[in-house]
């Protein structure tokens, strides 16, 4: 068991939109439900969650780099910055906690330029496709991780 139990979950640009935005490519699910969800689940592998969303850049990376101290493991939904941001990308690689990549809509059957991501390269996996579930199942996963 790691010494420092805390999931960090981080959400970036418009995901605090969930439940209005293109809801039928994103569910209706709001991310506040999502979080629910998170601690939900979070509570039965013993872990404690940090939630995050913001629309700026630069905080995430801010996050990303107070994740190296404070977490045992990091999921992250970088949003429309999976695509872009080698600044996450740096951030991340300075990281060496279990990192999960999660997206809610399948981004490799989206418009081809959602198809490069820029975390995958750092990420200890993958989950996209399955909406709100994709966190749930992230969480179990990274548990495994940090936990054996």
């Amino acid at each position: 068991m790691v010494d420092n139990p805390n999931l960090w979950i981080l959400n970036g640009p418009n995901l605090n939109l969930l439940g209005d935005r293109e809801p039928d490519q994103y569910g209706h699910e709001t991310l506040d439900m999502i979080k629910d969800r998170c601690v939900r689940e979070a509570n039965k592998h013993n872990l404690s969650i940090v939630f995050k969303q913001t629309n700026h850049e630069g905080e995430l990376v801010a996050w990303i780099q107070e994740s190296k101290k404070e977490a045992a493991g990091l999921i992250i939904n970088a949003g429309a910055y999976t695509h872009t941001s080698v600044a996450v990308l740096d951030a991340l690689k300075l990281l060496t906690i279990p990192i999960i990549e999660v997206h809610l809509s399948n981004i490799f059957s989206r418009e081809e330029f959602r198809h490069h991501s820029y975390i995958s390269s750092v990420a200890s996996g993958l989950i996209c496709g399955f909406g709100g579930d994709g966190y749930i199942l992230s969480i179990n996963a990274i548990s495994n991780k940090i936990t054996n």
